[in-house]
């Protein structure tokens, strides 16, 4: 793809769009003779002319044609200020003035607030309320009272909250804008949101108010949301973890923003097949206009893959010409904040050609090559986690990672050179939370930006660097560390490497310098990981570039210092290394998904205070004695099995018993996590229930299984599990002889939504992986919260979920982790035979193996990886985790009042996996940010 010209950045303004502050590019920090910030080198300004301007005999002067595709480099001098955006962002033109006090941005004051007192309305009047929608379906949808259906009622209500997000999010900006505060800025990967509509109006406290008003415009609240698909921005743990982040960093009033990346078809939909193979169809989530996302097509950053370096004589800056250039567009999503006027954003970036079309070469007749670079560069964020089985899959992440890093990193710096302060300040106003090691490029390339185009010395931006970034590891697993293949830098981002090299360099003097001679210890602890080919350990570049390091739970953060950072820590120190445990939403959680649970509570309680003071609940834990408490809570957790019940029986034409216990595993699909270890206990039960006689038959207890979770497309082993899962089900469920004494059940395409009906319904956790090897995990989280009992194991946040709860309301079971490397050990030098290591698991693999589930060779990948080597410890862990069924069971059945009060304990225990809490803990620990509240008179 040719440079960015002139008449391609015509076609982009120079203003950011509303709610926020980021307009036009990042800006530098130099100022011109007129004392007005001008752009950087690496941005060539962007006209606010039109195409149609472009052309006006009265305009600027004929384009000269012998220039067209050559990139336009406009002196620093010569490049306007940017003094006012169109956000609200408002910056006087006088420098270093903040206050925006007696100073009206533009037109006549008066119109303007005359025009904006008449948006004002009681947000609590229904009809008030109602008129908004139906404005909205009658102006926005262009339809009318004859026409409508539930998804324009749906689309027309969603348009009316949003527009009550954007006045809070408006006014949190401007807020923002006067106070200059501390901000923190969120960079994760994953944004696994869920459905917007009933999460915002429980923030906004205006439920009620919309639930009377689409009634009485002749629709059910309940069928609206229904309408909203889930966005497609995440696939586990790490996606909804940043979401419930941002929604507590709202509800505390940190100021702070999201980033990530704006996919057009998420992960996949996951389908299942008739041999109960998953399949993966694109997840078209955008097809339906999204209505909470606010396009910018004003805001647009270059992005630069290819090209050559060439060093600047005498200095440490470089310049970096040439290769392909595109666009990242940004789309902004207000997250509200809970009884706080404050309002967050997640800005997505996607990816667009500089010039989508090539008109030359369409009206040669060469139509595939007329769209080619605009194909080329919109794959980039077309899809979350494209296959990186293949090269090509490998090359198309790094350059999602740096279009995402790229995009964001200059709009928080051109957001800060506003300020009017030195490149030393920023550290002061800026801080970068980088979930997980996705977003490491950031810090080569904010050096890039301070050496290259600020014109900083490698030093001072170093310095400045290695203030800025904090990060947060989630995984223990050596390889699940990500690293890339050098090749792949030398060709994407030339000059990135150069400078991960240099930040190797002196690393490794810094090591040396410590320990002389150690060879080995230098290889283990090196950024380039030496060999055939070599690699850039993403994970190491992140601790030397951060001043602070944090695992996810307890155990997890002393795992990470015990083991695969243990090298690192010895050089930093462990003041260097800290833990701050995950934590969920309580709105989303409790609130959203179980509303009469909530509804006891704040009964109970007398007040909503918990919502935002989660640990409030052990308040309620003497309640665990009153009979007529008991009564309700046992009656909330069966109408939420009902209506789990109901929906599979709808959609999967699976009958469930809800005097069942519900056991329920919901977690991507991966070996460590060990949905095999539940799959083969589910037949290893079904076999005993067959050999039963009809006596024995009474006293066995039901159960229903649940599975749900996607599996990578190319992980072959993951996709096996689902496909036995779905073919035991199939045997299970219509087997006769077993009738309701148990029911498997495999949900396709897990969702946060789905997972709202599944948390509530749940009696049984099953947290089962081995025992160092989880980092956290949050769906222990919010399952405990909802009353569920954790079957698990001594790993992640079991360990402090178990503490809280007490352990007498837990089922642990398994080998603890300092016991899993010598039993790993043994596995794989000194094997024994299966039957010996456990008999039931050899009886249930013997079924497996004769057919019938299906032929038997299918699964022997599978079993393969518990015959040889075990590496996951699952026929190590089956005679305990059956005995910890058992005991499970006997609890169930015969004290049927000791498992309620057992549920209630541990639902009200769990006031410290809030993520409010997180969120403070980082605060306060991390990111040294006070809160930046809106005030209610603004």
């Amino acid at each position: 793809m040719s440079g960015l010209t002139k008449e391609n950045l015509d076609k982009h303004t120079a203003a950011d769009g509303g709610g926020g502050d980021a307009p036009l590019q990042r800006q530098s920090s130099r100022t011109s003779s007129h004392g007005e910030r001008t752009p950087s080198l690496h941005q060539p300004g962007m006209s606010r002319r039109s195409s149609v301007s472009a052309g006006h005999p009265h305009g600027l002067k004929p384009v000269d044609t012998t220039q067209i595709g050559v990139p336009i480099v406009t002196p620093r001098k010569e490049r306007p200020g940017h003094v006012r955006s169109l956000t609200g962002s408002y910056f006087p033109a006088q420098k270093g003035v903040v206050s925006m006090e007696d100073e009206w941005p533009i037109g006549d004051e008066k119109t303007w607030k005359t025009a904006l007192k008449d948006m004002e309305f009681d947000h609590e009047d229904e009809q008030k309320v109602a008129n908004t929608v139906v404005r909205h379906v009658t102006t926005s949808l262009a339809r009318q009272a004859y026409n409508m259906d539930t998804i324009a009622a749906y689309q027309a209500t969603a348009l009316s909250v949003r527009d009550r997000l954007l006045e809070r999010w408006n006014e949190t900006a401007l807020h923002h804008t006067k106070k200059a505060p501390k901000r923190v800025y969120y960079l994760s990967i994953e944004w696994l949101i869920g459905r917007s509509l009933d999460n915002a109006v429980l923030n906004l406290g205006l439920r009620n108010t919309y639930e009377g008003a689409t009634q009485k415009l002749g629709f059910n609240f309940e069928d609206l949301l229904n309408e909203e698909r889930d966005a497609g921005l995440g696939n586990g743990g790490l996606g909804r973890l940043a979401a419930c982040y941002i929604d507590s960093m709202a509800t505390l009033n940190i100021p702070g923003w999201g980033y990530g990346l704006r996919y057009n078809y998420g992960i996949f939909k996951q389908l299942i097949s008739n041999t109960g193979e998953q399949l993966e169809a694109p997840d078209p989530w955008l097809d339906r206009e999204n209505p909470w996302e606010i396009g910018r097509l004003d805001v647009a950053y270059p992005i630069r893959f290819y090209g050559r370096v060439e060093s600047v004589p005498h200095s440490d800056k470089a310049i970096w010409t040439g290769g392909m250039e595109c666009l990242a567009v940004a789309y902004d999503t207000p997250i509200p904040g809970f009884n706080t006027k404050n309002c967050a954003n997640i800005r997505l970036w996607s990816a667009k050609p500089v010039q989508g079309f090539d008109l030359n070469s369409f009206n040669a007749g060469n139509y595939e090559a007329s769209v080619a670079a605009s194909s080329e560069v919109e794959n980039i964020t077309r899809v979350l986690y494209p296959n990186d089985n293949m090269y090509a899959g490998k090359k198309l992440r790094i350059m999602q990672q740096y279009l995402w890093v790229s995009a964001s990193l200059q709009d928080i710096l051109r957001r800060f050179t506003k300020l009017d302060l030195p490149w030393t300040a920023l550290p002061d106003y800026v801080c970068i939370q980088m979930n997980d090691t996705h977003p490491t490029l950031a810090i080569p390339e904010l050096m890039r930006i301070l050496i290259d185009e600020e014109e900083l010395s490698y030093e001072d931006a170093w310095k400045i660097t290695t203030k800025v970034f904090a990060y947060t590891n989630h995984t223990v697993l050596p390889e699940a560390l990500e690293r890339w293949q050098i090749d792949l830098f030398e060709s994407l981002l030339p000059r990135h490497l150069q400078i991960i090299y240099r930040i190797n360099y002196d690393f490794m003097q810094a090591v040396a310098k410590r320990w002389p001679g150690d060879m080995d210890r230098m290889r283990r602890m090196s950024i380039i990981e030496e060999g055939t080919p070599k690699y850039v350990r993403m994970a190491y570049l992140a601790i030397v570039g951060s001043f602070k390091v944090n695992g996810v739970a307890e155990l997890h953060s002393q795992l990470l210092q015990a083991t695969i950072f243990k090298d690192f820590v010895e050089f930093k120190g462990r003041d260097f290394f800290t833990n701050v445990t995950n934590g969920i939403t309580p709105r989303r959680w409790l609130l959203q998904c179980n509303p009469q649970l909530a509804a006891l509570i704040t009964h109970t309680l007398g007040n909503d205070h918990w919502l935002t003071h989660l640990k409030t609940l052990k308040q309620l834990l003497p309640m665990s004695e009153n009979e007529e408490f008991r009564k309700a809570f046992t009656s909330i957790k069966l109408e939420n099995k009902q209506r789990l019940a109901d929906l599979v029986e709808t959609e999967l034409g699976i009958t469930l018993d809800i005097d069942s216990i519900f056991m329920t595993q919901i977690k991507r699909l991966h070996e460590y996590k060990r949905q095999t270890l539940n799959l083969f206990a589910v037949i290893y039960r079904y076999l005993r229930i067959k050999k039963a006689s009809p006596e024995e038959r009474k006293k066995i207890t039901k159960h229903t299984a649940i599975f749900a979770g996607k599996a990578a497309p190319g992980y072959y082993v993951a996709k096996l599990v689902i496909r036995l899962i779905n073919n035991v089900a199939k045997v299970v469920n219509n087997d006769p002889d077993v009738g309701p004494l148990l029911k498997v059940v495999f949900i396709p395409d897990y969702s946060v939504s789905i997972a709202e009906v599944l948390v509530p319904a749940s009696d049984v956790s099953v947290q089962i992986s081995t025992a160092g090897t989880e980092a956290s995990g949050t769906s222990n989280m919010k399952l405990a919260l909802n009353g569920a009992l954790l079957l698990g194991t001594v790993d992640g946040a079991n360990v402090e979920i178990a503490e809280d709860a007490g352990e007498d309301q837990s089922f642990l079971f398994g080998h603890l982790t300092e016991q899993v490397e010598g039993v790993r050990f043994t596995n794989s030098y000194q094997p024994t035979p299966l039957e010996q290591r456990s008999a039931e698991l050899a009886e249930v693999f013997k079924a497996v193996e004769s057919g019938i589930f299906g032929e038997g060779h299918t699964y022997d990948s599978l079993l393969k990886t518990v015959y040889e080597h075990d590496y996951y410890l699952v026929s190590n862990d089956f005679g305990s985790y059956l005995a910890a069924e058992r005991l499970m069971d006997e609890t169930y059945d015969n004290n049927r009042t000791e498992w309620v009060k057992k549920s209630i304990l541990t639902a009200f225990n769990m006031g410290d996996f809030s993520s409010d809490r997180s969120v403070q803990d980082y605060a306060d620990g991390i990111w040294s940010v006070e809160p930046c509240e809106v005030p209610n008179n603004l």
